[in-house]
């Protein structure tokens, strides 16, 4: 799938997961419901757009580093920001051995880029190259407001569930006479168990499309896809032997799953398979040595 039609994809997930936010408003609290469900899912929003990078960089441990602390990272970061025609982001490092990393920020001009120690010590320049490309062109395309948009609206969903549940168990249900009777009843029990786990889904599946849409944006950002399809197999390999404790609700955010110690079923993952990643990448590289 190429980059039009991720982006179209991302479209219809994201169209999807907030009309589910708005039937799930509706069949567990009517209109009442619907318009709580609205306005919960705008100010979350909000908070996400402002706050998010700030939290994702605290909860990481993320420490800022400048040109005097890491010369020749603010320098790779400096010529492949130019060359993808953004703003230089500001350069984090996170004290961990396992190699990985991740970009936030709500748009270009407020953007941080966070690699591990780890990631230093385990690739060759060309190959953290290639994985630097990749955090750029998820500034370059907005994937983590889109991300963080995403994760927010999974979670109303999951709240107005939570709160059916505890309206249900202290009787603040309607009645059987009022608005539908037993159907309407059903309905809600229904919608407090299988939408928060289709809102799942959706999401993993918006962020399975963007890392897809990032690899093919960074290879061209690097100049040769072959950098970051290297770097993603040496990652697979250091996360699988050391896997990073991190919250699971941060997993999305970085290059490669950081959570790999765990068996993953692949609708719930946050991210494609490393080997899928890899042989787009090499497909890439090998349609542009047919056209040199």
């Amino acid at each position: 799938m190429g980059k039009m039609g991720n982006m179209f994809k991302t479209f219809i997930l994201m169209a999807a997961l907030t009309a589910l936010v708005m039937l799930a408003g509706q069949a567990i609290g009517g209109r009442q419901g619907l318009t709580f469900a609205l306005g919960m899912a705008l100010f979350m929003n909000f908070f996400a757009y402002w706050f998010s990078d700030k939290l994702a960089l605290k909860m990481s441990g993320a420490q800022e580093v400048d040109k005097s602390e890491a010369p020749q990272l603010h320098q790779m970061v400096e010529d492949l920001a130019v060359r993808a025609g953004l703003p230089k982001p500001r350069l984090y490092i996170i004290p961990s051995d396992t190699p990985n990393a991740f970009a936030t920020g709500r748009n270009p001009e407020h953007a941080a880029v966070a690699v591990t120690s780890g990631i230093m010590r385990t690739l060759n320049p060309d190959e953290l190259r290639g994985v630097l490309a990749h955090e750029l062109a998820h500034i370059k395309n907005r994937d983590i407001l889109i991300s963080s948009v995403a994760a927010v609206l999974a979670g109303a969903i999951s709240y107005l569930a939570t709160m059916a549940q505890w309206a249900m168990f202290f009787g603040g249900g309607r009645s059987d006479d009022e608005e539908g009777g037993s159907g309407n009843l059903i309905g809600s029990i229904l919608m407090m168990i299988l939408a928060p786990i289709a809102a799942m889904l959706i999401q993993m599946a918006i962020s399975r499309s963007r890392e897809y849409l990032a690899d093919a944006t960074g290879a061209k950002i690097a100049g040769q896809p072959l950098f970051l399809a290297n770097a993603l197999t040496k990652l697979e390999e250091g996360n699988h032997r050391l896997p990073m404790k991190v919250n699971p609700a941060q997993a999305q955010m970085y290059i490669v799953n950081p959570l790999t110690g765990q068996t993953l079923a692949r609708l719930f993952s946050t991210h494609p398979p490393i080997v899928e990643r890899v042989a787009r990448l090499r497909q890439m590289a090998g349609r542009q040595g047919a056209l040199a």
